[in-house]
């Protein structure tokens, strides 16, 4: 898959790990239930990251910001808004100033107003022309809300 950061095309070395796939990546994301399972281990791996589905309630894993570089917003249908309140919330009230990523079914039209709220990087579907979606981020030149990004 095709990743997005910071407007530019990168190389993804994130995986997401699974409940029981050992930990042996540099760059792992782990499910919440993981995390709140194996919290002591995992908060010693040098490379980690979240996965949060739309369901998950952010003031659970709040004290534990510090220890992620990367929070990725699972989007399970593309009616689903809750990524964007989730990014919203995590850069203006929680003060997360590392790495936000959605990933799931979101459509380009969505990119423009998700990287507003704070998602910095964009896990593309395999259908998405990376460099159409970064032209989309650039779709209005003027805005009538304030922007965290």
């Amino acid at each position: 898959m095709q990743l997005i950061k910071d407007k530019q095309v990168i190389q993804d070395n994130w995986v997401y790990i699974l409940d029981e796939t050992p930990l042996d990546a540099d760059y792992i994301i782990v499910p919440l239930v993981r995390w709140q399972q194996e919290r002591d281990q995992l908060s010693k791996v040098k490379h980690l990251g979240l996965r949060l589905e739309s369901d998950a309630v952010l003031e659970d894993i709040v004290d534990n910001l510090s220890h992620f570089q990367l929070v990725e917003l699972f989007i399970p249908v593309f009616t689903d808004g809750r990524a964007f309140t989730h990014a919203r919330l995590l850069r203006s009230r929680y003060g997360f100033t590392s790495d936000i990523r959605v990933s799931g079914d979101f459509m380009r039209d969505q990119v423009f107003y998700l990287n507003r709220v704070g998602v910095s990087s964009f896990e593309l579907n395999d259908q998405d022309n990376a460099q159409q979606v970064i032209q989309s981020m650039g779709d209005f030149s003027v805005d009538s809300q304030e922007s965290v990004a």
